[in-house]
């Protein structure tokens, strides 16, 4: 359905209604409710709407690293080839994890469990969340988290990765050049690309594992990267770089343009329910969700205080350093960044029962009411960090009902195998492959 687009003053005069009165959507029809709603804040509903597969010249991308089908369909197999799990630190844990450990497609690209665990973790269970730790590994040999891992979901709508926003040489990160510390993994940021290439550069190191010409040469991978790189001389083309730049192409592919609200935003007005509708004109209105949470994958590009606590509980292994605690300032080093964590996606979550950057959440309606009492959790955070917006929403229990509703279900893209291969080159189990996850997802 091909929907009219109306300009704020042309939306008011048609209605004739006020734009500055509060209730001024109350008289429309519901079924246009909405569309008006966005219009007016947007000017179009194209800009929430993300491309479908294959479009690839319409997702944000690297100048520096043009979205190819051949890249992605490289990236695709790196990301969930445990066969890189090279350089892990114990011989049990050699081949055993990728990419995809703490971002499958399962979880809606998180880990499903409260730490993501890389190398040092056995089993699976049937969401990622049967993953513990290797009666082999402790919290010092193991590749655990000290912070959720986040989603690899609509990160080509953010120019910087991590919570903190230490990945990635442009934009925000404009200026942060003296934090980019040798022999580190910020040192990554020195290549110059956005955030999804840098921290696929870095996250190869990071995460142990590896990706050297003898091992791609004379492999059925070989193939792979000749279609990626045609233009690549031979001597640079098999490796560490262009392994983690077909990842980073791959990543960016991952959008959630299945689910219920960009299906109504392309003009399905049956996709989404009545609820989910009041829902997103709650969050579009009401509960300023979109204060924050902007663009196409709702994540926007924003760092903010919310007073949430990290990692806690005697289940959560290693320390949480105070770089960590302190999110975007632990990286910038400047104190009026301190407390504040990037703006993650809020689709595909349903199914997800560790939420906020410490995991301190079990659902979307914990935090929307979290949100909606605006009363921060950790006494660590200065009362003068917590963002503007943190303040109290003065919801009513049909109406977080309703917001949940629209995050959960209309945000929700049940497609999300689409972006899984079939099966590896090398004929590997994954996300994961050691012999407890192999028993877990019937994986010979």
């Amino acid at each position: 359905m091909l929907r009219r687009i109306y300009t704020p003053v042309l939306l008011c005069t048609l209605v004739f209604i006020s734009c500055t009165d509060e209730n001024h959507f109350t008289d429309i029809p519901e079924e246009s409710q909405l569309e008006q709603q966005l219009v007016t804040l947007y000017g179009s509903l194209d800009e929430l709407t993300m491309p479908l597969d294959g479009d690839y010249q319409n997702i944000p991308q690297d100048p520096k690293n043009p979205i190819t089908s051949e890249k992605v369909a490289l990236g695709q197999l790196l990301f969930h080839e445990t066969g890189l799990a090279l350089s892990a630190k114990k011989e049990v844990g050699m081949g055993t994890y990728s990419c995809a450990s703490c971002h499958h497609a399962k979880a809606g690209f998180q880990s499903g469990v409260k730490q993501g665990l890389g190398e040092g973790g056995i089993g699976f269970g049937s969401f990622g969340e049967g993953r513990t730790i290797s009666p082999d590994y402790d919290s010092e040999t193991a590749d655990i988290q000290p912070i959720r891992s986040p989603s690899a979901m609509n990160a080509a709508y953010q120019k910087v990765m991590l919570w903190n926003g230490q990945f990635g040489a442009t934009g925000v990160n404009t200026g942060t050049e003296s934090q980019w510390t040798p022999d580190t993994p910020k040192e990554a940021n020195t290549h110059g690309f956005e955030g999804l290439e840098t921290q696929a550069i870095a996250g190869l190191d990071v995460h142990r594992l590896k990706c050297e010409p003898e091992m791609i040469i004379d492999t059925p991978y070989q193939a792979y990267f000749d279609a990626a790189y045609p233009n690549i001389p031979q001597e640079e083309r098999y490796g560490k770089l262009q392994a983690a730049l077909a990842i980073a192409a791959y990543e960016r592919t991952l959008l959630a343009s299945e689910s219920p609200f960009q299906q109504w935003l392309r003009g399905d007005e049956t996709a989404m329910t009545y609820d989910q509708k009041k829902g997103a004109e709650l969050f579009f209105g009401k509960a300023n969700c979109f204060a924050c949470h902007s663009g196409p994958g709702l994540n926007g590009m924003g760092f903010h205080a919310l007073g949430m606590n990290d990692l806690q509980g005697s289940d959560v292994l290693g320390e949480v350093d105070e770089a960590t605690t302190k999110g975007r300032g632990g990286f910038t080093g400047n104190a009026a960044d301190d407390y504040k964590f990037k703006t993650p996606t809020l689709y595909n979550l349903k199914d997800v029962k560790f939420l906020g950057h410490g995991s301190s959440f079990g659902s979307v309606a914990d935090i929307i009411r979290y949100k909606n009492m605006a009363v921060a959790g950790n006494s660590d955070v200065p009362t003068s960090q917590l963002s503007e917006h943190f303040t109290p929403l003065e919801l009513t229990d049909a109406e977080v009902r309703q917001l949940t509703q629209f995050v959960e279900d209309a945000l929700y893209d049940a497609n999300l195998d689409r972006y899984v291969p079939a099966s590896l080159p090398s004929g590997n189990c994954f996300p994961v492959a050691d012999e407890q996850a192999k028993n877990d997802m019937g994986c010979d």
